[in-house]
Formats: C-alpha cells, sequence, structure tokens
C-alpha cells in the first residue's frame, strides 16, 4: 500500500463529534500497552501520527485518521489496564459500544493482541460482542519479534486454539521488523472493499 497521506482529523466521545460518514472505516481495537499506536504508525509509515506512549491508557479518545483521502482508520482506546481510574474506565465501554454499534461506515474492527499472552475475558466478551452485531474482525498478534521461532509457533496454535480458530485467521505483525504488514494490509483492503495490494 503506497501511502500518500496521512492525517489526524478529529477526537471524538460522542456521535455529534464524528466526522462525516463518508469514507470507509476501520478501527483497532486491543488491550492497553498491546502496541496498538505503533501498529497503525507501521503500517502508514509514520513515526509519529498516532502518539506512542510506556504508560498504558493513554489513549481516552476515538481518534479518527483519513490515509490517501480514501479510508479512515479510527483509534479506539486501550482496555483493561489497572491505573486507569475506574470513573473513566467506565466511559470508555459505552462510547466505544456507541461508535461500533452506529457507525455505518465500519467495515471491520482490528483486534489486536500481544503473542505473549492468552486472550483473557475481555478479548473474548469483545469477539462475542462484535460476532452479535455481525461487524467483521480482523485478528492480529503483535510483537512477535520478543519471541524466538520455536516459542511463537507454539503460542500462534495456542492462541488459536483458544480463540476457536484456524492459525491463518490470525496474522503475526512485529512493528520492529514490519512482518505482516503486507498481510495486514490486503486484510484490511478486502474489508473494506478496496483493492488489494499486488
Amino acid at each position: 500500500m503506497i501511502i500518500k497521506s496521512a492525517e489526524f482529523v478529529t477526537s471524538a466521545t460522542r456521535p455529534s463529534q464524528y466526522p462525516p460518514a463518508d469514507l470507509p472505516e476501520i478501527a483497532f481495537a486491543g488491550r492497553s500497552n498491546v502496541g496498538k499506536s505503533s501498529l497503525i504508525n507501521t503500517l502508514v509509515n509514520r513515526k509519529r501520527l498516532v502518539k506512542t506512549s510506556s504508560t498504558p491508557g493513554r489513549t481516552q479518545l476515538i481518534n479518527f485518521f483519513n490515509i490517501n483521502e480514501n479510508l479512515v482508520f479510527v483509534d479506539l482506546p486501550g482496555y483493561g489496564y489497572a491505573r486507569v481510574p475506574a470513573a473513566v474506565q467506565k466511559k470508555w465501554g459505552p462510547m466505544i459500544e456507541t461508535y461500533l454499534s452506529t457507525r455505518s461506515t465500519l467495515k471491520a474492527v482490528v483486534l489486536i493482541m500481544d503473542i505473549r499472552r492468552t486472550p483473557g475475558a475481555r478479548e473474548m466478551d469483545l469477539l462475542y460482542w462484535l460476532d452479535y452485531h455481525g461487524i467483521a474482525v480482523i485478528r492480529v498478534l503483535t510483537k512477535t519479534d520478543k519471541l524466538a521461532k520455536t516459542k511463537q509457533a507454539k503460542q500462534h496454535a495456542a492462541i488459536a486454539q483458544t480463540l476457536g480458530i484456524e492459525k491463518e485467521d490470525i496474522i503475526l505483525f512485529s512493528a520492529k521488523n514490519r512482518n505482516g504488514k503486507d498481510v495486514l494490509w490486503n486484510a484490511i483492503l478486502s474489508a473494506a472493499g478496496m483493492k488489494k495490494k499486488g
């Protein structure tokens, strides 16, 4: 995918603040500190389009980014980080659910998971919820460079089993060495109804 432009559009907490629904949207979801910002930055060949932070839970708004004037990436707040105040976490749920369940231009959710951790109740609940609402999911395991090939393969298989899907239905990704970037782009373009790369 040749990135000609990647620009921040706006942040929102409610539908009245969303940008006009005139381009296909791909949302990105995952636990705090799972590498979501790094993944998005890698996809669009930018170092700081999405701000990365060593402090999990930093993203507390729904952030919209226009990619090439024909696709929108939507960065959702990370979930499951204890240090974020409970009151803030309670607001995230309805805010994210409202976006996911009402946005007519949403084409898929990229669910990002750390390959070193087995998916927990929060991931399973989100997957059930997305399935119930008929929203397509692209599953991605990040930080694959942190594991040796043997351990990586073992975790890949274990996570697929936990999710009840085939290994081929999960994309392996590394922001560090860019492995999986083209595969993920093809999945995104396919979900958005756009021409695949290559």
